[in-house]
């Protein structure tokens, strides 16, 4: 018997409180799209750097990052029992001319851990540009009730005069610092790199003859 809407759990956080962008950012096609997009900077800077990859595979890869065919992967995932080589396999078949270089040299966390670290900064930028437009609306609304008056409040009680344009600064100041937080947050996530299985970059020192120099630079270009 197929299984009905009320039979499955569903997040609050997603049926209630998400936004449409938000829900966008987190999900699959989105993430697995972004990991896409790792596989082919990695591609196009091995390509640079002199390793036998093709510009017509660095297209084929650029030409289907987009169209993930979610059952395939499910398919794979279900016989290697691995998320990542899911969608290796998956991305080979979409672009079969770039299905040998796809990932070369690389480990999971390099799209795993990148890919995460990518959706938390796009979501923090996203939060960042929603608190800019609510700090200027409250701006906008204070100094036009700058000389409104009202009554304040303490301790649950009315206290002294005040005017509503003083108050929505009151408001405005905790969007203030939730923006500084948020900016702080966005200026300290550090993109992990291609550092290989152990973080050694060993499997990229192979790759390029122990030229040290092109693995620093593969760093970069990444």
């Amino acid at each position: 018997m197929p299984q009905q809407p009320q039979d499955r759990y569903e997040s609050p956080l997603v049926s209630r409180n998400a936004s449409p962008a938000m829900i966008r950012l987190w999900s699959p096609q989105h993430k697995f799209a972004t990991w896409r997009r790792l596989w082919l900077a990695l591609a196009e800077a091995q390509h640079e750097l002199g390793l036998p990859i093709t510009a017509a595979q660095i297209e084929a890869m650029r030409a289907h990052t987009d169209d993930i065919d979610f059952d395939k992967a499910a398919e794979y995932e279900k016989r290697f029992r691995h998320d990542v080589m899911a969608h290796i396999h998956t991305f080979g078949d979409a672009a079969p001319e770039a299905r040998g270089i796809i990932h070369l040299g690389a480990t999971s966390a390099f799209v795993g851990d990148n890919g995460d670290l990518i959706l938390l900064r796009e979501s923090l930028q996203l939060i960042r540009d929603w608190l800019v437009n609510i700090i200027d609306a409250l701006g906008t609304f204070a100094a036009a009730h700058k000389d409104v008056p009202c009554l304040s409040y303490t301790h649950f009680q009315p206290a002294q005069v005040t005017t509503v344009g003083k108050r929505a600064t009151l408001w405005c100041w905790d969007f203030v610092r939730d923006l500084h937080a948020v900016e702080a947050l966005i200026d300290n996530l550090h993109f992990r790199g291609v550092k290989g299985t152990t973080g050694t970059q060993a499997s990229f020192l192979d790759l390029f003859d122990g030229d040290a120099e092109k693995v620093d630079r593969l760093e970069q270009l990444v």
